[in-house]
């Protein structure tokens, strides 16, 4: 290339000091001089963003006065690179280590392919560099399921090392073509979190874009082997999310019957009458008010803690 497009890289911080410094720290050993890093602070009481400014002055920190997700965090940092016409974003998660070589080698995977809109590295768990987290994402239409492929299993090669299309890349590291933006929009801001960067890979790959997975672009991820189990504010959002995405996306009923009597239904009643599953009262409890509010078009951040 011999002109390196330019790369605006959004990170997301929310209460999240040392993590977003340990990600800037990691952001500045990139081999890819093209891009510029954009730090949009959701709301801290931390007092993050005195610290990040002091520690990278030449870094921008756009500040929101309130936790607006996932969704309105990154969008805040999708209008600021369009604003700059900058000809990619990079969506970030502070919680991130990146390999040098990472960036450059999504931007080559995508402009050495004129059909690609979006890229996503391998990435792996923190604790265990090894172990993928996801090696780009699936979905089964027939059971409105979605999933990371690779989760959960060593590294051994079983990718490649060549970009392959994929039916959506994890939003913890995601590159989007200015185009993709302006032709399908922003992210949609009624998930919060979780489930959006599907939607949104959706939207792109409808309109003629491919999704792509970049093996050799790896980055670490500090999430727990069984973070969202644990949590029910995550199950929360995962299971309501899960029907905002069926609904976005235009499934038949096949698919919603499937989703809200075979599997949900099936869930509650087992978790409500089995007593091994009794522990399960707080996700139970999660999963009703998801269910819900997803009847009632109750979207957005979730009013109350689940």
């Amino acid at each position: 290339m011999s002109e390196l497009p330019h790369v605006f890289v959004v990170i997301l911080n929310w209460n999240g000091l040392a993590d977003t410094l340990e990600c800037l720290e990691s952001l500045a050993c990139l081999d890819y001089p093209s891009y510029e890093a954009l730090v949009v602070d959701n709301g801290s009481t931390d007092g993050s963003v005195p610290v990040i400014r002091e520690c990278f002055p030449t870094v921008t920190v756009l500040e929101n006065d309130e936790n607006l997700g996932y969704t309105g965090g990154n969008n805040v940092g999708l209008r600021h690179a369009l604003a700059h016409e900058s000809s990619y974003a990079l969506l970030l998660n502070n919680d991130t280590v990146l390999a040098p070589d990472f960036l450059r080698l999504l931007v080559e995977a995508v402009e050495s392919n004129p059909d690609a809109g979006i890229a996503g590295p391998m990435v792996y768990y923190y604790d265990r560099s090894d172990l993928i987290w996801s090696a780009g994402g699936a979905i089964d239409w027939r059971r409105g399921e979605t999933w990371m492929v690779g989760l959960g299993t060593p590294d051994a090669g079983q990718f490649g090392i060549v970009p392959r299309e994929v039916d959506f890349v994890t939003g913890c590291a995601l590159l989007v073509k200015r185009a993709v933006v302006e032709q399908v929009g922003l992210l949609d801001e009624r998930f919060f979190a979780y489930y959006e960067e599907g939607e949104w890979c959706v939207r792109a790959r409808r309109a003629g874009f491919k999704i792509v997975h970049v093996p050799q672009a790896k980055i670490w991820h500090k999430i727990p082997l069984d973070a969202r189990s644990r949590s029910p504010l995550v199950h929360y959002y995962m299971t309501r999310n899960r029907l905002l995405f069926l609904k976005a996306t235009g499934v038949g009923p096949r698919v919603w019957v499937h989703v809200l009597l075979g599997e949900y239904l099936r869930t509650l009643v087992s978790w409500s009458v089995k007593a091994q599953w009794r522990h399960k009262r707080p996700l139970r409890m999660a999963m009703l008010r998801a269910i819900a509010d997803a009847g009632r078009g109750r979207w957005g951040k979730q009013p109350i803690a689940a």
